[in-house]
């Protein structure tokens, strides 16, 4: 008689059951099933033009020096870039990427996106403007309008626009951020997830599990919640990167079961070479990078 998947008859449920637990537990000790080690982030390190202090040198041996301190892209604001060709030849010549542009206002969308392109960038970073004089749903319904138009431009020619999550009483939860990217459902829009800024309201991998796939591109900087209680909200961004509040390994814990690859962008105060190079360092760090 067989007796497939039945319980031998002298065996009760309960020794069965605590007979398996132990086969689990010691197959999880055996070399072959020990566990897997968390996946390395596939990140490049990009940062803010801004943040560079030195802006002597001709704009191909800064861009060298932003290489050899360990960057691999900038990110400069549509203002910043007088001439772009200059930018392109600079690019090319130090294999420092322009990974996208930032400062786009809400009428230039579609300038800006045209310029990112022209560089050779893959993003436009927006923030939604909220105007206190206004209702909350107005500021809600007249910002996602302007992005929708811009969307089927930013299709065209391939360059995405991120929204960021910024201090501007606005967007100031993950569900919001959801909701409001949502809503204006094209596949050529999405979040330019901040780590830092959230720490005002929020808890940073917390956001990266609500807005997942929607997230395109971060941007790093620390904050210190202990300091901003003591000085103000603003003096918690005066924490080195990795020594303040956000809770690192749950960040790239998240951004790991997420799949996520791209860019980063640090924001902070910058610089010059040696500390530029030793923020680059810290960011290998935070991110599981080195």
């Amino acid at each position: 008689m067989k007796h497939d998947n039945v319980l031998h008859p002298t065996l009760s449920r309960r020794s069965f059951l605590s007979a398996a637990a132990s086969a689990a537990v010691a197959g999880a000790f055996l070399p072959g099933n020990a566990p897997a080690a968390p996946a390395r982030l596939r990140i490049r390190k990009s940062l803010k033009w801004g943040m560079v202090k030195n802006k002597s040198l001709p704009l191909v041996e800064a861009f060298r020096k932003l290489k050899a301190c360990g960057f691999d892209g900038v990110e400069p604001t549509c203002g910043q870039v007088k001439n772009a060709d200059e930018w392109i030849a600079a690019s090319k010549e130090s294999g420092l990427m322009i990974d996208g542009v930032t400062g786009a206002g809400e009428k230039g969308i579609e300038s800006a996106l045209d310029l990112c392109k022209q560089l050779g960038g893959d993003s436009v970073l927006v923030t939604a403007r909220y105007d206190s004089k206004k209702t909350f749903w107005d500021n809600w319904r007249e910002t996602q309008a302007v992005i929708k138009a811009a969307a089927p431009h930013a299709e065209q020619v391939r360059v995405k626009i991120l929204i960021e999550n910024v201090w501007a009483s606005f967007l100031i939860s993950a569900l919001d951020m959801m909701r409001y990217v949502d809503e204006i459902g094209h596949p050529w829009v999405g979040v330019h997830y901040d780590v830092g800024n959230v720490m005002r309201w929020g808890v940073s991998e917390h956001w990266i599990q609500v807005l997942g796939k929607r997230i395109g591109k971060l941007d790093i900087k620390e904050y210190s919640l202990p300091v901003a209680m003591k000085e103000g909200m603003m003096a918690g961004f005066k924490a080195p990167l990795g020594e303040g509040s956000i809770n690192w390994a749950g960040v790239r814990e998240e951004l790991a079961k997420l799949g996520f690859s791209g860019w980063a962008a640090a924001e902070v105060a910058g610089g010059d070479w040696d500390n530029l190079t030793d923020l680059a360092k810290r960011m290998d760090k935070v991110l599981g990078l080195a």
